[in-house]
């Protein structure tokens, strides 16, 4: 599976592509040091492939390596870090809705 991700921060969103199609993970910055994920697409034809996860993960990844504290305003992301809890732990700024 090649899904391409990109993160435009003028647009505050990572983008994800995959046959064609494109997914988008919006996020927020209320402070400077947080970030908060507050809405994910995934187009029908992509939604159990994989690509919402790709998305997270490497928001997740942006987020800790630019030392940012985590919110979870779209239910997407609060499941997926949920799930995830002991490897975001560190990085959040709430705790997420449990799973």
């Amino acid at each position: 599976m090649d899904i391409s991700i990109k993160h435009n921060a003028k647009d505050q969103a990572f983008y994800a592509s995959y046959e064609g199609q494109e997914a988008e993970l919006a996020y927020a910055r209320p402070t400077d040091s947080v970030i908060d994920f507050t809405h994910t697409f995934v187009d029908e034809e992509l939604r159990g492939r994989g690509v919402g996860e790709a998305m997270a993960k490497e928001a997740l990844q942006y987020a800790r390596q630019h030392h940012l504290r985590v919110r979870t305003s779209c239910e997407f992301m609060a499941d997926y870090v949920g799930k995830n809890r002991a490897e975001y732990q560190d990085i959040l700024d709430h705790e997420p809705r449990p799973s």
